[in-house]
């Protein structure tokens, strides 16, 4: 009989990638929303509790922000270059046009 654990694809019934939302590459989303998963990530690494979040978003559950940050542990590398992404083309957008040279 063999002891080898067969690897169990989770499901994530609160997320969703939608084309030309958060950024327009299909990144994770609360289902129905615009909440990444990576904002709720970084909520919770700057101390957020669920229910901060909840009280900021009360238009989702602590089952949708559970589950986001259960796919972020799922997909960590790929969560993590994301939002490194998003932040270097955000600084790029929001820097646009200005001369730091002076």
């Amino acid at each position: 009989m063999s002891t080898t654990k067969k690897r169990i694809k989770p499901k994530h019934p609160y997320i969703e990638r939608r084309q030309g939302v958060c950024g327009g590459g299909g990144e994770p989303v609360i289902a129905g929303t615009r909440i990444s998963v990576g904002l709720i990530v970084e909520m919770e690494m700057a101390g957020h509790s669920v229910d901060e979040m909840v009280a900021l978003y009360p238009h989702i559950t602590h089952a949708q922000i559970y589950d986001a940050l259960s796919h972020y542990y799922d997909h960590k590398e790929e969560i993590e270059r994301m939002m490194d992404e998003n932040k270097e083309v955000y600084w790029m957008e929001k820097t646009k046009g200005e001369n730091w040279r002076k």
